[in-house]
């Protein structure tokens, strides 16, 4: 039975892999107790602990604006842990799967950014997240580094949860509209994740040959103030939500502590190629999520 060990278990992307892994293998999933990502020792314990057959690594510093006071801590745990388990699956014979960023571009391209692309990260987020793909690919370690851009889930700390929460407490919301990107899903990560560890588990796939980055991201591109008018049209038909007045507004009009890329485009051709995989547009998740989020069953 394959080993999986998932880390970052209560995050976004962590939280909705423990079920889409959970038919490839025996799925152990950790949070910061288990393993504590600003602690090399702690990580490679854990490690050798379980013994695992792929890791898969969801746990990041993922404050972009605190990075910029705490640039020791987003690197180690960022640009220095992957490392280290990369060390640890080559020394195990495991595969490692590692999500990056978009924001180790500094989107000043005008099409979307394939993996090829240089990067030239603008903040210490992005300078750290570039750091540990480095050091996955310098480490020797058969790896796949998924970067996707602007997740969001039902749960979690992200832009979709926030803008929500926002609408019950104003009557007016300005919202950047001059940065593109492609909301992605975490549950759509996860899976498509999946999908592709099942090809090379089930030898459809020679891993090795087809180890390392690939852009994983929803198609097509919104703004931040046309993913958020999104956001209230879908909560307006399903939760019956009175949404605030939305003002578009620049990136200079709304200062904060990190740099963020005017252009977030990802291409995903490399991911469709490889895997056949063909990521749903970014709206479509959207009504996915939304429906997800006014059922009654979600918490």
């Amino acid at each position: 039975m394959t080993r999986i060990l998932v880390t970052g278990r209560t995050g976004q992307i962590g939280w909705e892999l423990q079920s889409a892994l959970a038919p490839l293998g025996t799925v152990i999933a950790l949070d910061r107790g288990g393993m504590d990502l600003a602690s090399p020792d702690s990580i490679r314990r854990a490690i050798r602990d379980a013994s695992p057959d792929i890791i898969a690594n969801a746990a990041a510093y993922t404050a972009v604006d605190r990075a910029e006071s705490e640039p020791d801590l987003a690197m180690q745990v960022n640009g220095i842990a992957p490392g280290v388990m990369a060390e640890e699956a080559k020394r195990l014979g495991a595969v490692l799967v590692h999500y990056s960023t978009d924001y180790v571009f500094d989107g000043t391209k005008q099409q979307p950014y394939v993996e090829d692309d240089p990067p030239n990260p603008l903040s210490q987020y992005g300078r750290s997240k570039l750091a540990g793909e480095q050091a996955i690919a310098l480490s020797g370690a058969t790896h796949l580094i998924f970067r996707t851009s602007w997740v969001y889930a039902a749960r979690g700390h992200n832009f979709l949860r926030t803008i929500l929460r926002l609408a019950r407490e104003r009557t007016e919301l300005k919202i950047v509209d001059d940065q593109l990107g492609a909301p992605t899903w975490a549950r759509f990560i996860a899976e498509a994740t999946a999908q592709v560890l099942r090809q090379v588990g089930d030898g459809h796939k020679a891993i090795a040959d087809y180890a390392g980055i690939y852009n994983l991201t929803g198609t097509g591109a919104v703004s931040w103030y046309g993913f958020a008018s999104a956001i209230f049209a879908e909560a307006k038909a399903r939760l019956g939500m009175t949404p605030p007045k939305l003002i578009p507004i620049t990136t200079a009009e709304y200062p904060l502590p990190a740099r963020r890329p005017a252009n977030s485009r990802l291409d995903n051709t490399r991911l469709s190629a490889a895997f056949g995989l063909t990521p749903p547009p970014w709206d479509k998740m959207l009504k996915l999520c939304m429906k997800e989020i006014a059922s009654p069953a979600t918490a």
